[in-house]
């Protein structure tokens, strides 16, 4: 045996290990690193996480733009997304190192010099024939991570793309788009994590979070939210079982779990003081409640999940055995409940069903349910000492069952509609005021069910519907709302419904876009409007804010679409003159 081979073989290999072992790590902190996206909501000259934080209170410090500059605040650049996809735009921008990341409708993301407007790439992700959104061809913004942006696609991928050149580095299947899969929101990354959720709930498929290795893309671990199905996790490559989610069969009758919905589709937010994932849940599947007996966990409902392990901590359910497509995915928001005397660790959700609800977010109790909207036909309350809501004798639609035709069951008039009080726009909270800002609608909707089975790829409703306005004067309201007592502390009412996310600032202002194409500043304690400016189509996005070379800026994606002029109704009356485009503003001050 040579040992002089043995010796040079060995070095090689140690040099060669050494070196994987340093670009493993100098690619691992590179550019955004899990501490700039903990400090995200701190840090006023970034923003790359959904939310401004993985809190999500979509609240920044920046005071430059305030009460008495805001009226100064004009247009600094506008960029066009361009071509003839002009449909909702929804998403939330992200801005690192002189750039801003912002996806568009069909599964587009643009890279933009943030202080000139000029574009530096685009990825316009080929999408097959097919594919299945339930509520338009929306995307609602990327992760930051390393050099990497990572988005979620219309065909149920997630691309991670080089921030400087846009180049594809790595591609991940999530399912089957064919089954009604699909991925429109913001992806957070938690610990070296990208966690998604799942679209699709109106197809049927199995509501889930997912973990991936950011920098790789390959599973880490899978946590089904529907009772009754298998979670995964890898361990050194290999996949392993780890644990049934909750007790199968116990909430569903016969197969219904396994057609059961409850899509996770708007995505999750993360506490690091109690190290938990918060996910919202879907409706269950088909909208027909009576053909599935029995609260059908974990669907509606608030769930804590370990972002080590994926085993799911605690559940909140808001809407038992749900009939009304009252999805539970709206985020559930972190922050410190000041009341009595004492300070608890809790998250607020201004839910579809029309609560505002304050939840412990150790434990997942339940310390407040108060109603954001001014009807809800379907409920008298909350019984605080069970959490579930009280149901009203009307409030299910009849069983077509019992129909004479056996096809179409008696109809109800429902309160809040089927869009909710509060649908996927997010809400903000500020830490000055100690205020929510939420976005509402008024609608009901007339609701009956139909019979209907599960068949792949295909609508899983099992309903029919038509909303209608409550008021002639306004549908949307923006209300400011008191986590310590439930109450509204005031409001800003809005002709057509609000489809688009709230941002608050250290300059006590709320910005936030409206359907006819303002983008609109609001006194965070009055709600007093103080400025606007016409975008030229409505605004569905989310507004963020920067500090760039001692300057404050603030951008929005301009575009109206989403679903609310796919699904209107009535409401299509107030929309009908509104256009679609495609667009992203950015303001700041002018010098004079």
């Amino acid at each position: 045996m040579d040992l002089r081979k043995i010796k040079s073989a060995l070095k090689t290999a140690l040099i060669g290990s050494v070196f994987s072992f340093a670009a493993i790590a100098t690619n691992a902190n590179a550019g955004v690193t899990d501490e700039d996206i903990l400090n995200d909501a701190k840090n006023t000259e970034n923003v790359v996480s959904y939310g401004i934080g993985l809190q999500a209170q979509r609240y920044s410090p920046l005071d430059k733009v305030n009460a008495d500059t805001v009226k100064d605040l004009v247009p600094a650049w506008s960029f066009s997304f361009g071509g003839e996809k002009q449909r909702g735009q929804e998403a939330q921008p992200v801005i690192y190192d002189g750039r801003i990341f912002v996806t568009a409708s069909y599964s587009r993301l643009f890279a933009i010099d943030a202080k000139t407007g000029q574009e530096l790439w685009e990825y316009n992700h080929r999408l097959p024939d097919g594919i299945l959104p339930c509520c338009d061809v929306i995307n609602r913004g990327a992760a930051l991570y390393g050099d990497l942006v990572i988005f979620g696609t219309l065909d149920a991928k997630i691309v991670a793309l080089n921030q400087k050149t846009g180049k594809v580095v790595w591609k991940s299947k999530v399912d089957d788009y064919k089954a009604g899969y699909s991925l429109t929101a913001a992806p957070i990354v938690v610990k070296g994590k990208v966690i998604t959720g799942v679209s699709g709930g109106e197809f049927g498929v199995i509501g889930r979070v997912e973990a991936r290795d950011a920098l790789t893309g390959k599973l880490v671990w899978i946590r089904p939210v529907i009772e009754g199905h298998m979670g995964h996790i890898w361990k050194n490559g290999k996949k392993t079982d780890n644990g049934v989610t909750g007790t199968r069969g116990a909430t569903w009758p016969g197969d219904m779990w396994k057609t059961g919905g409850a899509a996770t589709w708007l995505g999750g937010t993360y506490d690091h003081e109690v190290d938990l994932l918060f996910f919202g849940t879907g409706n269950p599947a088909p909208w027909n409640s009576h053909l599935r007996p029995g609260d059908n966990l974990y669907a509606a409902s608030t769930v804590a999940i370990d972002p080590d392990t994926g085993k799911m901590v605690w559940h909140y359910q808001s809407t038992p055995n749900e009939a009304w497509d009252f999805d539970g995915v709206n985020e559930f928001i972190s922050f410190d409940l000041k009341k009595d005397g004492k300070t608890i660790k809790a998250g607020a959700k201004a839910d579809r069903n029309g609560f505002f609800y304050v939840i412990n977010r150790k434990n997942g109790k339940l310390i407040s349910a108060d109603p954001f909207v001014t009807r809800q036909e379907w409920t008298t309350g909350v019984d605080m000492k069970t959490g579930r809501p009280v149901e009203t004798a009307t409030a299910r639609p009849g069983d077509p069952a019992k129909s004479k035709d056996g096809k179409k069951g008696t109809s109800t008039f429902a309160v809040p509609s089927f869009l909710g009080g509060k649908n996927w726009m997010p809400m903000a909270y500020s830490p000055k005021t100690d205020l929510f800002y939420v976005p509402a609608n008024e609608w009901g909707m007339d609701l009956w069910n139909e019979a209907i089975t599960y068949k792949k790829g295909a609508a899983y409703l099992g309903a029919g519907f038509t909303i209608k306005p409550l008021y002639e004067e306004y549908i949307g309201a923006l209300r400011a709302m008191d986590p310590k007592t439930g109450k509204q502390v005031w409001e800003y009412k809005n002709n057509a419904p609000l489809w688009g996310g709230v941002l608050a600032t250290g300059g006590d202002l709320v910005f936030f876009g409206t359907p006819e194409g303002y983008l609109n500043a609001l006194d965070a304690k009055t709600g007093k409007e103080l400025w606007k400016f016409q975008t030229g189509s409505g605004i569905v996005g989310i507004p963020v804010t920067w500090e760039m070379g001692g300057e404050q800026y603030i951008a929005v994606p301009s575009g109206w679409g989403g679903a609310v002029p796919l699904w209107g109704g009535d409401v299509a009356k107030r929309i009908k003159t509104l256009n679609q485009g495609g667009s992203l503003w950015v303001f700041k001050l002018h010098k004079s």
